[in-house]
């Protein structure tokens, strides 16, 4: 571990969030490779990795972000602590909820009647990717705000760590969300290689939403506390209209509440273990 927190040290934060977003990218791609082995997963099984999904991003918004937000800015507002993570985490989630509102997409356990976003004829395989990008526009400014907090000195020694550690979480979730395109694909009779193909598409914006958010925290420093409860807010609200209504829609629930529990306990250690 301390070579690779001297390696990232080393290489600056535009490059660090590229690379640990990378890493998040070839993860989903990996979950999304599982489509050439199998045809469908059970849906128990299913619901645990969605409910695991879920529980390393509620984790990783209040550990990862909105703790450090709130540290940062006792010494930038010491009489208002409390405003740019409020402020921050509003527009996140708002952004994400105009995001929802107007961008095409398919929720994964959804009927084909129940699009959201503005009406299109655009085929079901392109509405299911659409809807796990938006899962990862904010886990990619998230890591990348992250890289770049380090960057500038933020949370001393142990913020690398943090980063690392998130971009760890962030990309176990990873691995469920790429299976999470590639196998209902399959299933509506799609290829396994376009299957596969549309499953890691889904997360190629995460070293894109990375590289923009270090490059936004080491050029406007006092945006950091707003761009890490930025991203908290843009995760909760995916976690709350997405994840979990997924993982309700069957007689799996109790599973998928547990998968929660796990992947809140993995992503809290990690954060705590590591940063």
């Amino acid at each position: 571990m301390e070579q690779l927190e001297k390696y990232f040290t080393e290489i600056g934060p535009v490059w660090s969030a590229l690379i640990a977003t990378t890493f998040t990218w070839l993860i989903t791609a990996l979950g999304a490779s599982l489509v050439f082995f199998f045809k469908e997963v059970r849906r128990s099984i299913f619901d645990a990795m969605l409910g695991f999904t879920g529980g390393v991003m509620v984790a990783a918004s209040f550990w990862s972000l909105l703790a450090p937000s709130i540290e940062h800015s006792e010494k930038m507002y010491p009489d208002f602590p409390w405003m740019p993570a409020a402020v921050g985490f509003l527009a996140g989630a708002l952004f994400i909820f105009s995001l929802d509102k107007f961008m095409p997409h398919l929720h994964i356990n959804f009927g084909d009647d129940e699009s959201e976003g503005m009406k299109t004829k655009w085929h079901k395989t392109t509405l299911l990717m659409l809807a796990i990008t938006l899962h990862n526009i904010p886990e990619g400014l998230a890591v990348g705000v992250m890289f770049g907090a380090a960057s500038i000195g933020v949370g001393g020694e142990q913020m690398i760590p943090a980063a690392i550690a998130l971009a760890i979480g962030i990309g176990l979730q990873n691995f469920p969300e790429g299976m999470a395109v590639s196998m209902p694909l399959r299933r509506h009779g799609v290829s396994r290689f376009k299957s596969f193909w549309f499953g890691q598409l889904s997360a190629i914006v995460e070293p894109v939403a990375g590289v923009l958010g270090a490059y936004a925290v080491i050029h406007m420093q006092p945006v950091l506390p707003y761009a890490l409860a930025f991203a908290a807010g843009a995760m909760i609200y995916v976690v709350v209209e997405e994840v979990i209504p997924e993982t309700q829609r069957d007689k799996y629930t109790d599973v998928s509440v547990l998968g929660f529990i796990g992947g809140f306990v993995v992503m809290m250690v990690l954060d705590v273990a590591l940063g």
